[in-house]
């Protein structure tokens, strides 16, 4: 790599850095390019030169925040244990992410309606439920898991309850639910489906 590639990419990375910081600290909405251009120290033309426009941004603090989600969820699926042990980690490392990074997690739930941050952070998500798939059919191997049931179902299933049950923590309405009625929301959703896919005796 020359001399000016480096330059450009260290440029690249204190641009995307800088809307990453303003999106953590004070919400997408916060996201403007002369805001980012201020804080990164840079013109609003080498913003576009480097990255591109807002939803440009926000695709490559996406492409991160799917990077940190995948850390949580690789902890818990590489972790000792049995199968069922596994999942009831990977429920709490993504609800953990989810309240750690709310603004980068919201990000992930509701991306921009742009085309290319679509597929490209749907092609991510795809990749984490696939690890999710496994996890379920190494369950169904251990005998503790229904025969009956689809893991890339099941996996899509749960990535989209999670979805809906963290997304009552920001609504503006009176359905807005606390910490501690999201707390005994999963548990009971996390309790429900974990019997739910256990397999049952032969009577």
């Amino acid at each position: 790599m020359t001399r000016t590639q480096r330059r450009a990419a260290a440029t690249r990375k204190a641009v995307v850095d800088a809307a990453r910081e303003i999106i953590v600290s004070e919400g997408p909405a916060a996201l403007t390019l002369e805001a980012v251009a201020e804080r990164a120290d840079v013109a609003v033309q080498t913003i576009y030169n480097r990255v591109g426009g807002r939803s440009a941004l926000l695709t490559s603090v996406a492409e991160l925040a799917m990077e940190e989600n995948r850390a949580y969820m690789d902890a818990a699926y590489e972790a000792e244990g049995t199968s069922e042990e596994r999942l009831l980690l990977a429920a709490n490392a993504y609800v953990r992410f989810a309240r750690e990074r709310p603004h980068e997690f919201r990000i992930l739930v509701d991306p921009p309606n742009d085309p290319e941050t679509l597929d490209r952070i749907a092609a991510l998500i795809e990749e984490q439920n696939a690890k999710l798939a496994d996890v379920l059919r190494d369950a169904v191997a251990e005998g503790t898991t229904r025969t009956d049931l689809e893991p890339e179902q099941i996996s899509t299933v749960l990535w989209a309850t999670m979805n809906g049950l963290l997304a009552l923590a920001w609504r503006a309405d009176r359905l807005q639910t606390d910490a501690d009625g999201l707390d005994g929301l999963l548990a009971t959703y996390v309790g429900t489906i974990t019997d739910g896919l256990r397999r049952r005796a032969e009577p």
